[in-house]
């Protein structure tokens, strides 16, 4: 916890600092400075995400009279922005995952430290203070070897199994805690004539929640990660990774995924379970969103968190959506002014109830939809992070993905698995070392 205490002084520090020579500015108000900042976001327009943020946008300018030149480059924003990162048009402002914005940004020494987006109050607080301390337990967003953040958080992404309460009531009184028990569960819905889980497996973020969880559920936080450090892969053969990769293989060889996952095209299967064409979906807090246009007529978004596997402790994923500005940035005074305005509760507030996502600030209204994934954060016994926190530059996308959806996909057994990512492991190391 000495990152959390270290990041709450930095802001401080940093504030006193600014407010001194009376340039700190934000959500509370400031010296009107005018000028421009280009904003790449990975929100697409139209999205319930997007609208916020254009109304946030709209009033930064009217309030300061910085002009924001935004760009809704879809989820690919962080792509787009690789190959400017070493030109003169690198954007001043962009957003996205934490785990796609670590690799990028954080990891190669591309990213500009954010001393002055937390430096302002809003609405009174301290923008540290506005983060959840324990959200940032397993989540570094400070620069390597440094206590200098490189991100500020605005949302929260977490993930859990989600279902039509007004089909399934058992299922919201009574869920599954275990994994033996989610096991029965599923039983019962193939007993019941009912295709107990959609996937799309073409996503192999989707598939990677399955393993991923479930090893976090045996090891802790934190555990592929170090798996993943380990230079001889031989790290991969130790019982806890088997143990998940057997708990994955179950699924597929009970036959409890909807036909067809494994060869179809999103979102087709998460359409059909809207449709309640399957009973069960294991996906992000976005789901009651992105499947509202097409869902049954009354459907009732519920959820449970992932089940325990060893012990009796819920983990639960949180991870963070936030701004990050360039080393290049030519405007990052002004791109750190707007990733602050965006903090303020009127924002959170609508994201929470507009977008109806989780607003990073735990004082923000959230929407009935994902009130199930707020009481799991709130009860969990810690948090994990998005591939449990590996930001290995091309790792994920090059190794863990590929190998995972062949698990998910029933290509690969869980020893067939494993072996693939010990050598695929050890191949990697030696080209990156």
């Amino acid at each position: 916890m000495a990152k959390i205490r270290k990041l709450s002084a930095l802001a401080l520090i940093s504030a006193l600092a600014l407010s001194a020579t009376g340039c700190a500015a934000g959500a509370d108000g400031g010296q009107d400075s005018g000028g421009t900042l280009t904003y790449w976001s990975m929100w697409k327009e139209g999205e319930a995400q997007q609208k916020v943020l254009a109304a946030a946008i709209a009033d930064f300018t009217a309030e300061t009279g910085i002009t924001v030149d935004v760009q809704w480059q879809g989820r690919d924003s962080v792509k787009k922005v690789v190959p400017t990162l070493n030109t003169n048009n690198v954007p001043d402002l962009i957003d996205s995952s934490f785990a796609k914005l670590a690799p990028v940004l954080a990891t190669s020494g591309q990213a500009r430290e954010l001393t002055e987006a937390y430096a302002p109050d809003v609405d009174g607080e301290k923008i540290s203070d506005l983060i959840p301390d324990a959200y940032l337990a397993d989540t570094d967003i400070t620069r390597e070897g440094e206590e200098v953040p490189w991100m500020l958080p605005y949302t929260l992404t977490s993930d859990a199994i989600w279902f039509n309460a007004a089909t399934h009531p058992e299922l919201e009184s009574a869920p599954p805690k275990d994994w033996n028990a989610f096991l029965a569960e599923l039983d019962t819905l193939k007993a019941a004539n009912e295709v107990p889980l959609a996937i799309d497996g073409d996503v192999s973020g989707y598939n990677a929640y399955w393993y991923t969880a479930a090893l976090v559920h045996i090891a802790g936080p934190g555990a592929m990660k170090k798996i993943a450090d380990d230079h001889s892969g031989k790290a991969w053969e130790g019982a806890d990774a088997v143990k998940a990769a057997e708990a994955v293989q179950q699924l597929v060889d009970g036959g409890y995924f909807i036909s067809g996952y494994n060869a179809s095209k999103w979102p087709a299967q998460q359409q059909a379970w809207a449709d309640n064409q399957a009973a069960l979906l294991y996906n992000g807090t976005w789901i009651p969103t992105e499947t509202a246009s097409y869902a049954a007529s009354d459907f009732q978004y519920s959820s449970f968190p992932f089940p325990t596997i060893d012990g009796d402790k819920q983990f639960s994923r949180a991870d963070f959506i936030g701004f990050a500005v360039p080393v290049k940035a030519k405007n990052a005074e002004n791109a750190q002014r707007f990733a602050s305005f965006f903090l303020g509760k009127k924002y959170q507030d609508a994201l929470g109830t507009d977008a109806k996502i989780l607003p990073v600030r735990a004082d923000a209204a959230t929407s009935p939809e994902v009130a199930s994934v707020k009481r799991a954060l709130e009860e969990a016994d810690a948090f994990y992070v998005q591939n449990d926190g590996i930001t290995l530059p091309g790792y994920a996308e090059k190794l863990l993905y590929p190998t995972i959806d062949q698990l998910v996909q029933g290509k690969l057994s869980a020893a067939d698995f494993i072996a693939a990512m010990a050598s695929g492991q050890a191949d990697y190391w030696k080209q990156n070392s």
